[in-house]
């Protein structure tokens, strides 16, 4: 078995720049760590390029042998533990890793579901993972994202969504605006939460919606606001004013469930 040692070895180099999100989208790759995520993936049959084992890190008699025989079905290689801190993006870390491919994403966006969510500009990595996470919970296969929203295959993005970034459709547009505006034109009402109103999100029907949820400090921006069909607030009985981003997200689309089983 042959481990490598050197910051120099051309895959490990490649590794590397996976920290950065330009080189992600030309790639089309990103890195997921950790015996959960790999065995995840493997069990979704994403395409994994190459995984990366720890010979001698402390934590890598975990990893087991029934996912070392699974890793051994790939392209895998071992590094020693300096190298594989070098790569690492985990404080503690398993001593694993995989790269990955982002698969295709379908930019067209699905309209079979009665809810859509969006994302305008949400910037907390752990936010962002954590909502994707509730959207899989709540078997809603897609999310449309903003450019400026924090990128779903950052490392701490990956690791929060505990898998759910490989059942998810991201579709990511460069004008939120416009694609709220053709969604219109497919049935849908546009709503955002807003304490500029007495409507609460129990007060409307959960069919035929996108709700955009908005930036951490800015909330949904003006020119959504202006286009939006309804402005709804989630009702508080104490004297905080606003909820984190993926909270809200949380019990919209929990609402949105309670309404499916209701109608069951």
């Amino acid at each position: 078995m042959q481990v490598i040692t050197s910051k120099d070895n051309d895959t490990i180099k490649h590794i590397k720049k996976l920290k950065d999100k330009k080189y992600r989208d030309e790639t089309n790759e990103y890195i997921i760590e950790g015996i959960k995520l790999i065995k995840e993936a493997i069990e979704e049959k994403v395409k994994i390029k190459t995984i990366v084992v720890c010979e001698d890190c402390e934590n890598q008699k975990y990893i087991g042998q029934n996912i070392l025989y699974e890793i051994a079905k790939y392209n895998c290689i071992y590094v020693n533990s300096k190298i594989f801190n070098y790569i690492t993006d985990v404080t503690n870390p398993q001593g694993i890793l995989a790269v990955v491919e982002k698969g295709d994403s379908i930019n067209n966006i699905n309209y079979n579901k009665d809810i859509i969510i969006a994302l305008d500009e949400i910037q907390d990595p752990g936010n962002l993972g954590t909502i994707l996470r509730t959207l899989d919970s709540a078997n809603l296969k897609q999310v449309i994202v903003s450019k400026n929203t924090a990128d779903p295959y950052n490392p701490k993005v990956v690791r929060s969504t505990m898998g759910a970034i490989f059942r998810l459709n991201i579709v990511r547009v460069d004008n939120m605006v416009e694609t709220l505006q053709l969604i219109k034109k497919k049935g849908f009402e546009v709503v955002v939460t807003s304490l500029d109103t007495r409507n609460s999100i129990y007060d409307i029907e959960y069919k035929k919606k996108v709700f955009v949820i908005g930036n951490e400090s800015n909330g949904v921006s003006k020119e959504i606001q202006k286009i939006a069909d309804k402005k709804v607030k989630i009702p508080m009985l104490g004297r905080t004013e606003s909820l984190n981003a993926s909270v809200a997200t949380g019990i919209i689309v929990y609402e949105y469930v309670r309404n499916v089983i209701n109608k069951k």
